[in-house]
């Protein structure tokens, strides 16, 4: 018997499962966006302390608390790492003032 090292992907017979299968592609593609947006938030918030500019800083930093706050409250990510996130990008923008 040969049998491949891939196990074969199976499809769902019933109808409320076929639909969750296609429920679940929308939802994937919803959250890997923004999972993405979230991503880039943070690294803009990262280049703008990185260059030295507090102004430009606090400015990215307030349009990154929007999108990990929306990130929180769809459930994405928990609402205390989204918190986490907010504070060390916090600390980071107030330590250029100092």
């Amino acid at each position: 018997m040969a049998t491949s090292s891939k196990a074969k992907k199976r499809t769902v017979r019933i109808a409320s499962g076929r639909k969750r299968a296609r429920q679940d592609v929308k939802l994937n593609a919803a959250n890997s966006a923004m999972r993405s947006r979230f991503r880039t938030a943070i690294k803009g918030v990262l280049k703008a302390v990185a260059t030295g500019d507090k102004a430009v800083a606090a400015a990215t930093f307030k349009s990154a608390q929007v999108v990990i706050d929306s990130i929180a409250a769809k459930g994405i990510f928990h609402r205390n790492k989204a918190a986490r996130y907010k504070s060390r990008l916090s600390a980071k923008v107030k330590a250029l003032g100092a």
